[in-house]
């Protein structure tokens, strides 16, 4: 989720579609917060691992 996050900010960026950079910020976030959580153990919506 990280990746495509960047990939859409550099997409977006590049070929001037700002719904593509929006999205890509907005997957970039999720995808850092769900990192954190499940760096710290902490489980997300029930699960405390994911494979």
């Amino acid at each position: 989720m990280i990746i495509l996050g960047i990939v859409l900010i550099i997409l977006g960026a590049l070929l001037d579609i700002g719904i593509l950079y929006t999205i890509g910020v907005i997957l970039l976030v999720v995808g850092v917060v769900l990192w954190i959580l499940g760096a710290i153990g902490r489980p997300v919506l029930g699960r405390r691992y994911y494979y």
